[in-house]
């Protein structure tokens, strides 16, 4: 039986990819939402562009109590303290993206070409009020993963030949984790890594614009 996977789902599977140590920035959505997925024992060092590292998982609903008003991600959502976590100006928050000090980048995306050019920020004709760290982050981090569902909510696809949104940058993202698949940007075009149980190469083909290439290790993803 062919389904795909919820939100919590792709958070899930993004967090298999930080690793311990690491300085890691997650862009709001399935992004934050990874935070709640480190395995115990790992220390991940999650960065914030509003002045924050070394912070915790983003506070459910249910944890009200808990809220700070001053302990908050970029978006607004409520962060769990953690012992040596520190707080700096939005400044030296971004001089880390740009200096090259953040390992990994977990991004949304409204478009992914097959080169790894990322357009996320603004859909022509809307208006956008603030870009925030888009920019920075896409081409400071050392890795770019993009986050998405695989298509739009009318079933177009997301992963694209070429983006015809406006770029974030060009040739920034490393890997895509998408509600069906895990595909790796590599020079010789995308390629198919894993796919969600019940999907075929060819179902997922069907929703992508660009040519697949397969993986000789693809596999099933597992969470």
């Amino acid at each position: 039986m062919k389904f795909k996977l919820d939100r919590e789902a792709v958070a899930m599977r993004v967090a298999k990819e930080l690793q311990d140590g690491q300085y890691v920035n997650l862009g709001l959505g399935i992004g934050t939402l990874a935070s709640g997925y480190i395995p115990e024992g790992e220390t991940v060092l999650f960065h914030a562009e509003n002045g924050i590292l070394g912070f915790g998982r983003v506070l459910g609903d249910e944890e009200a109590e808990q809220r700070d008003i001053n302990l908050a991600n970029p978006g607004g959502q409520y962060v769990a303290p953690l012992p040596g976590m520190s707080f700096f100006t939005m400044c030296s928050a971004f001089g880390m993206v740009r200096g090259g000090h953040v390992d990994v980048t977990v991004l949304g995306a409204l478009q992914v070409s097959e080169k790894g050019d990322l357009a996320n920020w603004t859909v022509p004709g809307e208006r956008v009020p603030v870009i925030g760290g888009a920019m920075d982050m896409a081409v400071g981090a050392k890795k770019v993963i993009v986050a998405t569902p695989h298509t739009t909510s009318s079933g177009e696809p997301k992963i694209v030949k070429k983006c015809t949104y406006p770029l974030t940058a060009e040739r920034c993202v490393n890997l895509i984790i998408t509600d069906v698949a895990v595909i790796e940007v590599t020079d010789d075009g995308l390629l198919l890594k894993e796919y969600c149980p019940g999907w075929t190469v060819e179902d997922i083909q069907g929703i992508t614009e660009p040519k697949l290439r397969v993986s000789e290790e693809l596999k099933e993803m597992t969470l």
